[in-house]
């Protein structure tokens, strides 16, 4: 029951923490359009006035521009990112469809979908086969009668959004769409943790977690893609983030960084998430006995609890940084909340990579442009 009360209480506070952000992209793109309109026209009376105090006015202007103010940059960045995409996005599309002498729709349509792109039930079946214990885990072991419909609409909407990005991404580079807004970045005080991949590598990934959310959990198999996949290329760090609805959290997270003791923190990693039903202290000593910690010492160090104020340090570290839920990102200081998918991730990692070695050619480049004089010149 602990288990299934802790999930509720993610899943609503992710479900009202999407709900914010939505009303923020509405706040703030409203807040972006009206704004100038505003300054431009006030003298004309299109500046309405939304409140008085005592005779004071305050104006909808004034508003916008506090309701932009109450945003974090991060959060900031990511919805005039949305914003900037889908103008972009649909200016290369109404261009495509007049030069193909269609409608925007019609050239979406044609495009989209082409002869033979239709999801069968020979599709879906096979996608099944070919995933029935993923599945299974996903649906509890429903048979596929009952899946069936549900898993052609969610197969159309993956090969719809695929078609959608290849598209989108041939017309960007057709067109030589340059994008000049950059994201925000931190400094994350993330020295001394836990980290695996590349000592010295261009690119880091700092982990926010707490060993008993279920969405952390969720995220381990897209963070062990990303580690096999980009290997050295990238530092990955893990940092404690245990939140007060879990009632082992800060158990797990004090048995972590004691098994780091004993340069044993990935494999204590690993079998927390493995079995987040064995967070209890008991349960936590019996790991380390298991994966062959000596035990005195584990013992000792749980017991008193001296680890637990470098936790409460990336607890308050996480807050500067504006961290409010697990898991919580910072690819090279750009903050990303959750991981959906291993390509999200991947996207900015990518992105970070490429903006790494562009800096050392351009080094390069002047180095050789401008060699330095030695000391017998």
């Amino acid at each position: 029951m602990e288990s299934n009360r802790s999930l509720d209480a993610c899943a609503r506070l992710r479900s009202l923490s999407r709900a914010w952000l939505a009303a923020c992209a509405v706040s703030l793109a409203c807040a972006l359009m009206a704004a100038p309109a505003a300054a431009a026209n006030s003298s004309h009376g299109a500046d309405p006035v939304l409140a008085t105090v005592d005779g004071h006015p305050i104006t909808q202007s004034e508003v916008d521009a506090h309701v932009i103010d109450e945003i974090s940059p991060n959060q900031r960045y990511e919805l005039r990112k949305r914003a900037l995409d889908s103008m972009v996005d649909q200016y290369l599309i109404d261009r495509a469809a007049k030069k193909a002498h269609m409608t925007p729709a019609a050239y979406l349509d044609h495009e989209l979908h082409p002869k033979g792109s239709t999801v069968t039930e020979a599709d879906a079946r096979k996608y099944y086969n070919a995933h029935k214990a993923a599945l299974d885990a996903q649906t509890g072991h429903k048979p596929y009668e009952q899946i069936q419909a549900p898993l052609i609409s969610a197969l159309q909407r993956h090969y719809d959004s695929q078609r959608r990005d290849a598209l989108m991404d041939k017309l960007r580079a057709d067109n030589h769409v340059k994008v000049m807004l950059e994201a925000p970045r931190e400094q994350v005080a993330s020295a001394g943790h836990p980290w695996t991949g590349g000592k010295d590598a261009p690119v880091t990934v700092v982990e926010f977690s707490d060993f008993q959310c279920p969405f952390c959990r969720a995220a381990e198999p897209t963070l062990k893609q990303i580690r096999a996949k980009y290997g050295d290329r990238i530092k990955f760090v893990y940092m404690d983030f245990p939140l007060g609805m879990h009632p082992h959290a800060l158990d797990a997270a004090v048995a972590g960084r004691c098994a780091a003791q004993q340069d044993k923190f990935w494999q204590f990693h690993d079998a927390m998430f493995a079995d987040q039903g064995k967070l209890d202290p008991a349960s936590l000593k019996q790991t380390a006995a298991k994966l062959g910690l000596d035990a005195k010492k584990f013992d000792a160090c749980f017991d008193e609890k001296k680890v637990v104020a470098g936790i409460r340090a990336d607890q308050a570290e996480g807050e500067r940084l504006g961290v409010t839920g697990t898991p919580t990102f910072f690819i090279n200081g750009r903050q990303m909340v959750g991981v959906e998918s291993q390509a999200s991730m991947a996207a900015v990692i990518d992105e970070e990579l490429a903006r790494a070695e562009g800096a050392e050619k351009t080094a390069s480049t002047a180095a050789t442009a401008h060699p330095a004089k030695t000391a017998e010149q």
